[in-house]
């Protein structure tokens, strides 16, 4: 199969489809790559290494388009992309349907075949696609929320773990799954004391039987979650739907409570986020305040630190990738209905309920 990796192009996302070792482990396996033109500089890849992984470099995206059957990317293909994608084309990327409905009805346009990383399944029922960017996004959530807290950036000047004789910053963690473990994990490491909010009964034994004294947990009652924001520093939302759009856990109105200068962390802000105030930013304007509080809502968040991102995302995604390849989409789907569930879009139709559902979609099944 003709495999292409375009450069991408989202506001300062700086990660790539295939980094030269998957190139490499595809035309192995005889398939051609087509890749475009500084397409993995931005995790310090140049054009060498991608040829001496047996790659051909093209000057443009349109040229990869034009080439290639199967497109793997990293982030949802932009307008620009979208209009170079025809009926023939696997597209293989996240997607993140159920908040862009415009991008949803021109993938539908297109007539291609998506399959979007962030629905995919394992035999455990978890998302090994979505699994190692949420273990990114959710530490990098108290990183940005502890400099997001410091005076100068307009915070309340607070520092997380606290000093002897001060006590230190609250941290809320809405939702006890990948993100919220992994900013768990990193809130307890700068010595914040931290709560984890689910709806899970058994989540929230698991979570307490695996940190131990470290942190509290709480059942997420609307009333919990009013009384946690209310006296939070940083607040993370972290909260996931399987291919649908976020719950909006955290009203205008709680957010009114909370001390000027504290700050809310939006991982769940690809799905449409989980506080009613967020819209998404870039890594260009990250942030903005409403009723003083400083909202992060960067849809990308995982490109700040693209190299440790791609390769993170290249070892999850990389199987896949080589079953697509050497089996072509429906083959491949047929044979590993975990595939299949990534299966988003197909022949003009929304195949996948949730994302139907929220963008208020016909939907229609794919039986392969």
């Amino acid at each position: 199969m003709r495999v292409g990796v375009p450069k991408e192009i989202k506001n300062h996302e700086y990660r790539v489809g295939l980094t030269p070792a998957s190139v490499r482990e595809l035309t192995h396996a005889g398939h051609e790559l087509i890749v475009e033109t500084k397409a993995g500089m931005g995790i310090d890849f140049d054009d060498q290494a991608y040829i001496d992984a047996g790659a051909r470099i093209v000057a443009t995206a349109a040229e990869v388009f034009d080439q290639a059957e199967m497109i793997v990317k990293v982030k949802e293909p932009q307008q620009v992309e979208i209009a170079m994608l025809k009926p023939h084309h696997l597209l293989f990327t996240y997607l993140h349907l159920a908040a862009d409905k415009p991008q949803a009805e021109g993938l539908m346009k297109s007539g291609a075949t998506c399959i979007a990383y962030e629905t995919v399944t394992d035999r455990k029922g978890g998302l090994p696609l979505l699994k190692p960017m949420s273990e990114v996004a959710g530490r990098m959530s108290v990183q940005v929320g502890a400099h997001y807290l410091e005076k100068e950036q307009g915070g309340r000047g607070v520092l997380l773990g606290g000093v002897p004789g001060v006590a230190p910053a609250k941290v809320a963690i809405l939702g006890g799954g990948i993100s919220g473990v992994n900013a768990a994990q990193m809130a307890v490491g700068m010595r914040a004391d931290v709560t984890i909010y689910d709806i899970s009964n058994d989540r929230l034994a698991e979570l307490d039987m695996f940190f131990s004294s470290q942190i509290k947990t709480e059942y997420a009652s609307k009333a919990a979650i009013a009384e946690a924001v209310k006296s939070a520093s940083l607040v993370i939302g972290a909260v996931l739907v399987p291919g649908a759009a976020a719950p909006k856990l955290v009203t205008r109105e709680m957010i009114k409570t909370m001390p000027r200068g504290s700050v809310l962390v939006d991982i769940a802000i690809d799905q449409g986020g989980c506080f009613e105030t967020s819209h998404a930013t870039t890594h260009e304007d990250p942030v903005f305040e409403v009723d003083g509080v400083i909202h992060y809502c960067v849809a990308n968040m995982p490109g700040a630190v693209a190299r440790t991102s791609a390769f993170a995302l290249n070892n999850a995604t990389l199987p896949f990738a080589l079953k697509l390849a050497n089996m072509g989409a429906e083959a491949a789907m047929k044979a590993d209905p975990h595939l299949a569930a990534g299966l988003n879009v197909y022949k003009g139709k929304i195949t996948f309920k949730a994302v139907a559902d929220d963008l208020d979609l016909p939907y229609e099944a794919w039986n392969g």
